[in-house]
């Protein structure tokens, strides 16, 4: 048969394949039988194979998958497609990295309709199912007329012949008490919920154990079926309730206890996003969860015999107090601000009720302004429904004083439980402001969350400086930096990320009056509509320039300003959005002038693009105050 491999010949550049316009109003799986097979040990830099979707009217396209461990076999991925009314390219990327030695292959991409944990074992890739290896006992594939195995089936399910095929497990080699088998599906990439259904047959002398699990990507696992002991000598089927928001995998296990114990067969498995139960109750939707606290407390309440815990606060933009995380001038919440004299209090803020059983990650920012001792201020416990175990989840040490930092925790409870943000002073020394903002609440635990691949179009700076680049680099230029800016009273203290991260900023002592920065995206993909680009700016000092916003079409010279801010705005970071439309493709510009003294370190952080208008509206897109001087210095 014949495969495509990348070309070595050209080094450093990318390979890519793209498909044609493909359409999938239902959903489906793209299944890739590739292989990267290198001979050395070790490489820095290792080639990779990406997988991206390019959906019509995204300027970015989103990575699906991505591939760098090499191996001497082929091997397969597989990965849903959730339904859309968009068309889609589907983009093969092969990156060679530094390794003279490696080569990348594809031998098979394929699209069926349906879901990757659907199978009927007719195909010899099976659908990406493998068996975990055990020396003695193994699902092996059955059927296609092959008298392979001494009990054999006359019949598999799907053909209901002697030719098709199904996979089964025999206790002929059993060596030990319960010797386990195990057949582990492709892990879902996309959340689904619904009736997963097989069909199996059982045929035992003494007793076996067939149990279908779900494990999950910290390798936790929950048993969601299990065979009551009736025989079954004709295929029966099974139906299961099953509910994956976030990745994991279906594992069916066979425990024999002895050698003459009979065998297990499986055929047919396939799923369907309506639960098989008459289940009704809505999923579970963890933004409800969340509140930034612009509009009010969203679900989240507190218990008034507590007396005046947490109060909803708004700061004017100025350059002393920092506002809220969400904007910069919106709404957050602050403990105990009307009586900071009185000594002791106790502010509860609980949480909206969470489903037990389930992987959560809850991350929030919080700022401390004043304490003289840090530690246990601010604390989050879980209560469980029934109010009598609390358990405290999380607690603060140490942060740096008035800058938003961003915590996580995971957890995951049996029971229904809530989350409560706990701020306590003892004594009148002990107390300064809590202020708490932008709560969320995702599925899955936080580490699984940070693996997954990042949205396309945000560029956080924590790794990189993503799709920009800089015009020229040199000491002058835009730098990536964490923590505060050397000089004082100017720049941020810290990130907008978490606080602790990275932002890019212009260095003011190393640039004279007037010379500008440009930090520039690369060519991004022109689409028909409105686009809306999300950033957050810091221009703090008194000697601050300017920082604008450019559009600069493809063969199109002249450079569209967007947005500009001219000198001081505040101590905090706020955001930008600028709604524009391009059917070309284009470059966004970002553009820094330094003011008249080095207090005037100007930075941005957490650009991200978005398709579609802006949700909501900026109100002014120029401030005014262009100082006249700074058109006459071009440096």
């Amino acid at each position: 048969g014949h495969y495509i491999s990348v070309d070595t010949s050209y080094e450093g550049e990318k390979a890519v394949l793209s498909s044609p316009d493909l359409y999938s109003e239902e959903w489906s799986c793209v299944r890739l039988i590739y292989q990267i097979a290198t001979t050395s040990d070790t490489s820095p830099n290792p080639a990779r194979l990406n997988l991206y979707l390019r959906q019509e009217g995204e300027s970015f396209d989103r990575l699906l998958w991505s591939a760098k461990e090499p191996s001497d076999s082929w091997l397969i991925a597989s990965l849903d497609l959730t339904n859309s009314t968009k068309k889609y390219k589907l983009v093969l990327e092969g990156e060679m990295g530094q390794d003279k030695s490696t080569s990348i292959a594809v031998f098979e991409i394929k699209i069926t309709s349906g879901y990757c944990i659907e199978c009927d074992f007719e195909e010899n890739h099976l659908c990406g199912y493998v068996n975990h290896w055990n020396p003695n006992v193994n699902w092996f594939v059955g059927g296609g007329n092959i008298r392979n195995s001494q009990s054999i089936l006359p019949k598999d399910h799907t053909l209901n012949s002697a030719l098709g095929h199904y996979m089964y497990v025999d206790s002929v080699y059993v060596k030990h008490f319960q010797e386990v088998a195990q057949l582990i599906s492709p892990k879902t990439m996309a959340p689904i919920s619904g009736c997963l259904s097989f069909y199996y047959q059982l045929k035992q002398e003494s007793s076996i154990v067939f149990t279908v699990y779900l494990r999950d990507m910290s390798g936790f696992y929950e048993e969601i079926w299990k065979t009551d002991n009736a025989l079954n000598a004709d295929w029966a089927l099974a139906e299961v309730d099953f509910n994956a928001p976030y990745p994991m995998e279906v594992i069916f296990e066979v425990a024999f206890n002895s050698a003459k114990g009979g065998y297990v067969a499986l055929d047919d498995i396939s799923f369907s996003p309506v639960y098989c139960s008459n289940q009704t109750g809505t999923p579970f939707n963890p933004a409800n969860a969340g509140c930034n606290f612009e509009e009010d407390l969203c679900n989240f309440y507190q218990d008034h015999k507590d007396g005046p815990g947490w109060s909803r606060v708004k700061v004017k933009r100025n350059v002393y107090r920092a506002g809220d995380h969400t904007t910069g001038f919106g709404y957050y919440l602050l403990a105990n601000t009307k009586f900071t004299s009185q000594p002791g209090y106790i502010g509860r803020l609980y949480g909206p009720t969470l489903p037990g059983n389930l992987q959560f990650c809850l991350r929030f920012y919080y700022a401390l302004y004043g304490f003289f001792k840090m530690s246990g201020t601010l604390a989050v416990y879980i209560f469980e429904e029934n109010h009598v175990v609390q358990e405290k989840i999380w607690s603060v040490l140490d942060s740096p004083k008035g800058v938003w930092t961003q915590a996580e925790i995971s957890f995951k409870k049996p029971m229904p439980c809530k989350v409560v943000f706990v701020s306590w002073c003892k004594s009148f020394w002990d107390c300064g402001l809590v202020a708490l903002d932008d709560v969320s609440l995702s599925l899955g635990s936080c580490q699984a969350a940070d693996l997954l691949l990042p949205s396309p179009g945000e560029c956080t700076f924590e790794k990189d400086e993503c799709v920009f680049t800089q015009k020229k680099r040199g000491r002058g230029s835009w730098h990536r930096k964490r923590g505060p800016t050397p000089t004082s009273y100017t720049g941020p203290r810290g990130d907008h990320t978490t606080g602790v991260g990275y932002y890019m900023y212009i260095e003011a002592s190393n640039m004279v009056y007037g010379q500008r920065a440009y930090l520039v995206s690369r060519p991004l993909r022109g689409t028909s509509g409105k686009q809306c680009l999300t950033f957050f700016y810091h221009m703090y000092g008194a000697g601050t320039g300017l920082l604008s916003v450019y559009l600069k079409k493809e063969r199109d010279d002249e450079e569209i300003p967007l947005w500009r801010r001219t000198g001081e705005q505040s101590i905090s970071w706020l955001r930008g959005l600028i709604e524009y439309e391009s059917d070309t493709n284009y470059q966004i510009i970002f553009e820094a002038i330094r003011g008249v003294s080095t207090r005037s370190d100007t930075a941005i952080d957490d650009i991200l693009f978005q398709a579609g208008p802006c949700l909501e509206v900026e109100e002014i897109q120029f401030s005014s105050g262009y100082p006249d001087s700074l058109n006459e210095i071009e440096y």
